[in-house]
């Protein structure tokens, strides 16, 4: 009862009584999930890889983490103070950033080196979208509401990514787009930070940059006295800068002491401007309570007003538009600069654990009011350069902000804005993309070049959101081209030959791809043979093209099977005529030229993925050749590198030696056609009785302890190219042998 049941079931879904082993879902269901209870606890000890580390510290490492801290730290107050006034925030909310960034980051960090907080790019979009909030809803949040809601918002949803573990999708955004876009908001924000540099007001220095640049020009003769305190700053930074450097060059043995001097300069130089500015307005107030230039003025000390945030909805969805570019920023940026220093200082990062770790550190933020903060590449490379050992630095790092937040507010007072924004300008321009790297892109791959002059471009002229946009999308767009249209190569034979005794055979191209040599003469596989060679994945966008590629060289070099001559014109199909009848017996002497076609050898080792479209696909391509040659073809793959892949090609009946007959045109229709030849196979049950074209090829059964490294039940799945190539050339052998015997008739 039961067997006539499942015999019936069968026949129904279409499911031979007689199948080949190939793997199956509860197989792979438990290759997966092995130990759920161990996978668990596994997760769970991951969240927090500080436990891998902390039972190991030592003083050794206790030194170095000192040393890079307080580093760090003294970079990371004033910039912190710089970037919070870029956002459009007062000064005290970059140092509630850092404060929170490097204290939480160490305990689920992955990464030694990086150093989380406020940073000039999500700075700067912090700034337009405030702005873009405001002109929506004027004055209904203030502007450090927005940042904190935005830094919830976007902290959970990264969060959200780490947890599941789905942090791969940053790989779809390829280093020159990241490249181009972070190159544009560089010099977006040198832009915008030139007019406070010198005083020059009357325009906005949020639009585009290009139009920042033209206003600032104009605005030239309106310098006030601020370019005094930032023209002498910046040039400052880069003359210590550059003066250590060469000293270090000039006296290696003291090139430890000139790059800590190097490391003090903004805090130097910070201190000089703010000493000046006290000496000079301290006593030059005017009636209004203005100064003589723009000082930071009143810094609150500690944190104000700490606890649960209040997350309004409303706001959230004022945020919506927003939200995408701000989480973007958020992860990229860490994202990249982490894998960065892991791969020069020689460790490997966990992306899903540094969404994780930057989640946690925005979505905590909040309770202290911070606005979003990422990995900064400056201080990253400063940390780098500190001697740090672990992520406990930033525990140092942190001491120092509290230190300032709550005992150097009074003197914060006296900081000149035109100090802070050459302190933003010399962070900043260092994110700009070298001349020799942005030639190294074009050299690699001139169209992702392409895709990063198009995001600084369009970063420049537009904005950085726009930017953004433009480098993602014509990212994804080069990605769904290359897979549409694959590469892929008919090939031929070459004898390698060493020492005049050693020989072996290798396929190459036929025609010059560029990488062989030119001049290596190539010989064409045994005629009757095609062989071809994928180069990327076998799915459904690419399927078609290789279809039609396939098609046409055997429409074009191999012999039609079908003497068109002896066909009347009314009996010719509409979309295949044949030749003309003036024309035709000269069409069929070219015709008999060719070869008969006989097997195609498809070499899958570079496809890992195949679906239920490009089966169709590959069977539509085994009855079109069939139809030219009217007659059966073997079909041969070599180098299968999934099991899934040689399920489903067992599904469509290739591979196993089943006769050409008994083979179903559809193996995945989009709307079942009645009467086709898998519903007459199916109510029919029975084979019909053709001579197996793939018989030749069966294996002998394994003796003395052999086994056939591949299946002896699917004769037409091959180990390699040349075993495939091979058997397909015995199959034209014997065909010649038994020409004189007649064949299976064609359907």
């Amino acid at each position: 009862m039961f067997s006539t049941a499942k015999r019936v079931v069968n026949r129904i879904i279409g499911n031979p009584e007689q199948t080949v082993t190939t793997i199956t879902t509860e197989t792979y269901l438990k290759g997966i999930v092995k130990d759920p209870r161990h996978g668990a606890v596994k997760y769970l000890i991951s969240l927090f890889p500080i436990f891998g580390w902390i039972t190991r510290y030592n003083l050794g490492w206790l030194t170095g983490d000192l040393i890079a801290g307080l580093t760090v730290g003294m970079v990371l107050v004033p910039q912190g103070m710089s970037y919070a006034i870029l956002a459009s925030l007062p000064a005290q909310y970059g140092l509630y950033s850092s404060f929170v960034g490097v204290l939480v980051y160490c305990f689920f960090a992955t990464s030694k080196d990086v150093s989380i907080g406020p940073v000039a790019v999500m700075s700067q979009t912090v700034a337009q979208i405030i702005i873009a909030v405001d002109a929506q809803y004027p004055g209904k949040w203030a502007g450090p509401l927005i940042a904190t809601t935005l830094a919830f918002v976007c902290g959970f949803i990264v969060l959200g990514i780490g947890l599941l573990r789905i942090g791969w999708i940053v790989e779809f955004i390829p280093v020159p787009a990241v490249s181009g876009y972070m190159t544009g908001s560089a010099i977006n924000i040198v832009a915008g930070q030139v007019p406070a540099l010198m005083g020059i007001t009357g325009f906005s220095t949020r639009a585009a940059t290009y139009e920042v640049i033209i206003n600032t020009l104009k605005g030239l003769p309106g310098t006030k006295l601020d370019a005094a305190w930032g023209l002498t700053g910046l040039f400052s930074l880069y003359a210590i800068r550059i003066i250590c450097d060469r000293l270090s060059k000039r006296y290696p043995r003291r090139a430890r002491l000139f790059f800590f001097i190097s490391v003090a300069r903004n805090a130097f130089v910070v201190i000089v401007l703010t000493l000046a500015s006290w000496l000079y307005c301290r006593h030059r107030k005017t009636a209004s309570g203005k100064y003589p230039i723009a000082i930071l003025e009143t810094v609150p000390a500690g944190f104000q007003n700490v606890g649960v945030p209040v997350i309004d909805s409303e706001l959230v969805k004022a945020l919506g538009p927003q939200i995408p570019v701000a989480t973007i920023i958020l992860l990229l940026e860490h994202i990249a600069i982490a894998r960065s220093f892991g791969r020069v200082n020689g460790y490997k990062i966990n992306p899903n654990q540094e969404l994780i770790a930057i989640g946690v550190t925005n979505t905590l933020g909040t309770i202290f009011h911070a606005y979003p903060a990422t990995g900064s590449f400056s201080r990253s490379a400063l940390k780098s350069k500190s001697g740090v050992r672990t992520p406990l630095a930033g525990i140092f790092t942190a001491m120092v902000v509290i230190v300032a937040l709550y005992g150097l507010t009074p003197a914060f007072y006296w900081i000149p804005s035109a100090g802070l924004s050459a302190v933003i300008i010399h962070a900043v321009a260092d994110l700009v993309a070298s001349p020799s790297q942005a030639f190294s892109y074009w050299r690699v791959s001139p169209l992702e070049f392409l895709i990063w002059l198009a995001a600084v471009l369009v970063t420049v002229f537009s904005s950085i959101e726009n930017g953004i946009y433009t480098s993602i999308s014509a990212s994804f767009a080069l990605l769904l081209v290359r897979v549409a249209h694959p590469r892929g190569y008919f090939l031929g034979k070459v004898t390698l030959t060493r020492n005049s005794t050693e020989s072996r055979e290798v396929f190459v191209p036929l025609r010059k791809d560029g990488v062989t040599n030119q001049y290596v003469k190539v010989d064409p596989p045994t005629p009757g043979v095609i062989v071809y060679r994928f180069e990327e994945s076998y799915l459904y966008p690419n399927c078609a093209i290789i279809n039609s590629v396939i098609v046409d060289h055997v429409r074009e070099n191999m012999r039609r099977g079908i003497d068109f001559s002896t066909i009347k014109m009314a009996d010719r199909p509409w979309n295949d005529p044949g030749p003309t009848r003036g024309n035709s017996s000269n069409a069929e002497a070219a015709n008999n030229e060719k070869p008969a076609l006989h097997a195609i050898v498809l070499d899958f080792s570079g496809v890992s993925q195949i679906d239920t479209t490009s089966v169709q696909a590959l069977v539509d391509t085994r009855t079109e050749v069939q139809k030219w040659a009217n007659c059966p073809v073997e079909f041969h793959f070599a180098t299968i590198l999934s099991p899934w892949i040689r399920r489903a090609l067992v599904a469509a009946g290739f591979g196993i030696g089943t006769p050409a007959v008994e083979l179903s045109n559809e193996t995945a229709s989009v709307v079942p056609h009645r009467g086709s030849r898998r519903d007459t196979l199916l109510d029919d049950g029975s084979s019909i009785g053709v001579e197996d074209i793939e018989a030749h090829s069966e294996s002998l059964p394994p003796t003395s302890g052999t086994v056939p490294i591949v299946p002896v039940e699917t004769p037409f799945f091959h180990f390699d190219l040349i075993s495939a190539v091979r058997a397909a050339e015995a199959g034209v052998e014997k065909l010649h042998e038994r020409a004189e015997s007649p064949l299976a008739k064609y359907i």
